[in-house]
């Protein structure tokens, strides 16, 4: 413990001798430094808090630009070029006349000072830091909040007027998306008719693509295919009851009564007929076509029974007359059936040769409906789309379609952010002192000295008989006197002008607030 306060008390002589060494140095390292901080300008905060309330006028998918997230547009907009040479101007920042190296040169140092950091609700806290150093301290505390407001004021206006003419900017977008579809629609049908033109042959008439006609087709095929073995059986039945149903019957006593009967049921038959054409049904009808067969055959049996007098007693059977007409029906509806399975079976056959003798000119007839079909939906959804936007227009033509509201407004900075000044001077007098002290310890151990007689027989290694004790005359005590003064004023000096800048620095502050 001896040992290294008698280090100590060494280490503190070599410095204390080379006390003057110490003074200029502090002073040359407090100089140096001050004149630094000094030549740093104070770094001035704004902050203001805003609400932004956006409203929408285009459906969510139909918005310009592919939907980005709301956040960062507004944090693009606000941080626009546009803007910031728009704040830079009216704050003072861009003289009149500037050419486009000044411009940029204010807008990227606005960009870097100006930041947005968004908060919960739609709420955006603007940060403004602004540090000019041919501007005095008021000065840039005053420029701090005007790039606030006027920045805010720039915003506001641009939205403001952009929000009233969002909507007549959505339907000039849809009116051109619009226009877009129905040229190419127009086109696409154009190029059809050309192809079904040039393909006439190849192409068979009829709603769809060649395949979907096909399709359907079959699926009538298959339901004409079971009415038609309905009616084939139908048909049979009839058959069978008619060959064992007698032509004529034997009536005793009747004579030529017989030929009545047939007369009246001819005029039954030829009253039905004029009924059912009364009712609309044509000559093709199956119904019509049983019953004209039906009175020929009754009208053959009226002459057969004219032609024979009274003298007999066979008359036509009815019931023989009755099935005729319904076999005579039923084998219309077998043709009928025939002629349409007939038919169909030739359009499948004639669209599938004509398939497989040109795949090329179908597949290409498939394609060209294909892109018709999508870009009609795509023109009815844009349709759609434009009335959804007039009618939202119309309602917000009487509101903004963005609101605005200052929460907070931009603060007015009384003391700088930035850099510290006092405690910045008071680092840099800690450090002139020490480097001061370090600077004469060091020179200490490079010049050797003993300032013991022990330390002078370690390094010797030979015994020390004694020390002689300094004599100091009066006069010399009296120029020891006089430096000690002189370094006590110095290193006053130095801490007085320390005193002095603070004060200064808390001088300057106060003419901020």
């Amino acid at each position: 413990m001896t040992s290294l306060y008698d280090e100590f008390r060494v280490a503190l002589h070599s410095v204390w001798t080379r006390r003057w060494l110490v003074l200029a140095v502090a002073w040359g390292i407090c100089i140096l430094g001050w004149l630094a901080i000094a030549s740093i300008p104070n770094r001035y905060d704004s902050r203001a808090r805003l609400l932004v309330d956006v409203n929408e006028i285009l459906p969510d998918d139909a918005q310009i630009g592919g939907g980005r997230p709301q956040i960062d547009q507004i944090r693009e907009t606000l941080t626009s070029a546009r803007n910031m040479e728009k704040v830079a101007a009216t704050t003072g920042l861009l003289p009149a006349g500037a050419n486009e190296r000044e411009k940029a040169g204010a807008v990227g140092m606005l960009q870097k000072s100006i930041k947005v950091i968004p908060q919960q609700d739609n709420i955006f806290e603007i940060t403004s830091s602004v540090a000019v150093g041919s501007l005095s301290d008021a000065d840039n505390a005053k420029l701090a909040s005007g790039v606030l407001d006027s920045l805010i004021t720039v915003f506001r206006d641009d939205q403001l007027r952009g929000g009233r003419m969002n909507a007549r900017e959505g339907l000039k977008f849809l009116d051109a998306q619009i226009a877009d579809r129905e040229k190419a629609l127009r086109e696409v049908e154009a190029r059809r008719a050309a192809f079904e033109a040039q393909n006439i042959g190849l192409i068979p008439g009829g709603s769809g693509s060649p395949a979907q006609r096909v399709e359907a087709a079959r699926a009538e095929l298959g339901q004409i295919d079971s009415q038609l073995v309905s009616a084939q059986a139908q048909l049979a039945a009839a058959n069978g009851q008619l060959s064992s149903t007698p032509a004529t019957i034997n009536i005793p006593g009747m004579g030529s009564v017989g030929g009545g009967v047939a007369r009246q049921q001819l005029a039954g038959a030829q009253n039905e007929l004029s009924s059912m054409r009364a009712r609309g049904l044509t000559d093709a009808h199956p119904d019509v076509i049983a019953l004209k067969s039906q009175i020929a055959s009754l009208k053959a049996m009226a002459d057969r029974e004219g032609a024979g007098g009274g003298g007999g007693g066979n008359s036509q059977n009815p019931a023989y007359a009755s099935l005729s007409a319904m076999r005579a029906e039923r084998q219309a509806t077998v043709s009928a059936l025939s002629s349409r399975k007939a038919q169909l079976t030739g359009d499948i056959a004639k669209i599938t040769s004509q398939q497989i003798q040109n795949p090329g000119i179908a597949a290409e007839y498939d394609r060209i409906n294909g892109e018709y079909t999508a870009f009609k939906a795509q023109y009815d959804k844009l349709l759609a789309q434009r009335e959804q936007v007039r009618m939202r227009g119309e309602v917000q033509t009487e509101t903004d379609a963005i609101k605005i509201e200052l929460l907070d407004p931009p603060s007015k900075p009384t003391s700088p952010a930035a850099p510290n000044r006092p405690l910045f001077l008071t680092l840099v007098l800690l450090a002139g002192i020490g480097g001061g002290g370090g600077a004469a310890f060091g020179l200490g151990q490079v010049r050797t000295s003993y300032a013991t007689a022990a330390k002078l027989e370690r390094a010797s290694g030979l015994p020390v008989i004694g020390s002689i004790t300094e004599v100091v005359t009066p006069d010399r005590h009296l120029d020891r006197r006089k430096k000690l003064v002189w370094l006590a004023s110095g290193g006053g000096a130095l801490v007085g002008l320390y005193a002095l800048l603070l004060v200064a620095e808390f001088i300057q502050r106060g003419m901020v607030a």
